[in-house]
């Protein structure tokens, strides 16, 4: 059977003792819509319910890993579900060994210069399987990775734009201790990016560090102009203030300001981290484990971003993510926001601003099925 559309998940106990490598059985895919609230406003639009993508790999001895892709916009949620389900019919039969499978799909999208859906249902596939090699494992997906379960500094990311939807959700935010928060501004001018930093400020207090997000959304002068100005709040780091694909703007940028920049989120893969780099665009680097080319994409960038001396942090996906920051020279801080929490089991553990992680096999991804049923589109 090369994909089968319901399979449910199988309890990792039932472990084959056979000592063949185990196969892909199969990859299922569910698309649902699952609530935000609130609702992940960005300068570029509002994002009101998170389009998801559910991937589980069974294995051919009853293992099975799973993983979720978020792709923002409804627009593009049956495209993604149905390349996954077709890459899937693809390596159904090979060896179930992440690196194998990651390299297999690669190979059949070269000439495609595979990014954007392709990369991601690459990603998601990846991480699905190294969930099921760590469930096979029987160990948490960080000990698989050669490390061990440790608490990993994160910080508050919101979802809203508006002063005073921030100041509410920061107060709700510093229940969980964090030191360190992120806003999304560039909706409208200067005036309103420093009222909404302000409102932020007054709800954390002024021992906690900030950070803004610009969401792409600024021409490079006017990029130089706002975070000039900027100066004086003492940002932790911009991000993405102009083009994603303009590595040359963010230099330019990052060459007349003082405050860090920080890039990373919209890297298709190795490549472009690299490409970047070499244009000296940023001061930080922040790894999305689904556009990076999943879990074995990121081990391949980790070291990168070290070696160039550039802090790695995380985007999106904490409950992954905090494993592979976990085993990541130069760790920095993790992007606590989950758009997946009403859909699995447990939620990611928070205690004193630090993601704590499970000593749960896998990679912390087990569905809420009940869950998953009502929000399945």
């Amino acid at each position: 059977m090369p994909w089968s559309a319901g399979a449910e998940p199988v309890a990792s106990g039932a472990v084959s003792t056979a000592t063949e490598q185990p196969t892909v059985r199969a990859v299922s895919v569910r698309p649902v819509l699952a609530p935000l609230d609130p609702p992940l406003q960005t300068a570029a639009g509002e994002v009101p319910v998170a389009p998801l993508v559910l991937v589980d790999v069974t294995t051919s001895d009853g293992v099975t890993g799973s993983a979720y892709l978020f792709c923002y916009t409804e627009l593009v949620l049956g495209a993604l579900t149905s390349l996954v389900r077709e890459m899937g019919e693809a390596v159904a039969g090979t060896a179930a060994a992440p690196r194998a499978v990651e390299a297999d799909l690669r190979g059949r999208m070269r000439l495609l210069r595979p990014q954007g859906l392709v990369t991601m249902a690459i990603s998601g596939i990846d991480m699905a399987c190294w969930d099921a090699l760590a469930r096979r494992a029987e160990l948490p997906l960080v000990r698989l990775l050669g490390g061990a379960p440790r608490p990993v500094r994160a910080y508050g990311s919101l979802r809203s734009m508006a002063p005073e939807a921030v100041h509410d959700e920061a107060r709700q935010l510093t229940a969980l201790g964090f030191d360190a928060y992120k806003v999304k501004v560039g909706s409208a001018g200067l005036a309103r990016d420093r009222e909404v930093i302000h409102a932020l400020r007054d709800a954390v207090g002024p021992g906690c560090d900030l950070a803004v997000d610009y969401n792409q959304t600024l021409p490079v002068p006017e990029a130089m102009r706002r975070i000039h100005a900027l100066a004086d709040e003492n940002l932790l780091w911009v991000e993405e203030p102009t083009r994603a694909d303009d590595a040359a703007g963010h230099a330019r940028i990052r060459a007349s300001v003082s405050t860090p920049i920080q890039l990373g989120e919209s890297w298709w893969g190795v490549d472009e981290m690299t490409a970047s780099i070499r244009a000296g665009a940023g001061d930080h680097a922040m790894l999305d484990v689904a556009r990076i080319g999943g879990v074995t994409g990121w081990l391949q960038a980790a070291p990168v971003a070290h070696a160039a001396g550039l802090p790695l942090s995380s985007h999106f996906w904490p409950e992954v993510s905090a494993a592979l920051l976990a085993v990541s020279p130069g760790a920095f801080l993790l992007e606590y926001i989950d758009v997946a929490a009403g859909l699995r089991r447990e939620p990611v553990t928070v205690v004193d601003g630090a993601v704590v992680l499970s000593e749960e096999p896998g990679s912390g991804v087990v569905w809420d099925d009940d869950a998953v049923d009502r929000h399945r589109v």
